[in-house]
């Protein structure tokens, strides 16, 4: 039997504590904020068009993806921008952040975009190689110490 596949739930009552106790391993927690630090990001920056999902494998939450959905302002505006992705530590190196990567692509393009931007924090374990695995390459610029990263989508 297939397990169930990955798939993006929104975040509501019933599922928001079972979201907010996802963890990463301690040696990733520099790099990524926690799901409850991301929601809270979130309802205090409308400016910044946050948009943001539960990773579900099956019916059990695995992870958190946020973006900067096309804010009208501000140094993204008009673009995608992954602001937070997290897969919890009991579901790592499983391939779910890269269908994760995968399916919010498909989103963004389908929305029109010629690019995906994330960044990341440089340093020992940084998510870099995995950004990079999956066809990102750095912009050449920095914001607030990361190093800003695109993903291109070729032409249809």
């Amino acid at each position: 039997m297939t397990p169930p596949g990955v798939h993006l739930r929104e975040i509501t009552d019933a599922n928001r504590d079972a979201v907010r106790a996802l963890r990463v391993r301690r040696d990733q927690r520099q790099f990524v904020a926690s799901v409850a630090k991301s929601l809270k990001q979130a309802a205090r920056s409308p400016e910044a068009s946050p948009w943001y999902r539960a990773v579900y494998l099956g019916d059990e939450p695995v992870g958190f993806v946020m973006l900067s959905w096309k804010p009208p302002g501000g140094p993204y505006k008009g673009r995608h921008f992954i602001w937070r992705l997290l897969v919890d530590k009991h579901h790592q190196r499983r391939g779910i952040g890269r269908e994760t990567l995968s399916q919010i692509a498909d989103l963004v393009r389908a929305d029109g975009a010629t690019e995906l931007l994330t960044s990341y924090d440089p340093g020992d374990g940084e998510p870099w190689p995995f950004y990079q695995k999956f066809g990102f390459e750095p912009t050449g610029e920095i914001d607030d110490g990361e190093i800003v990263l695109r993903l291109v989508f070729p032409d249809r």
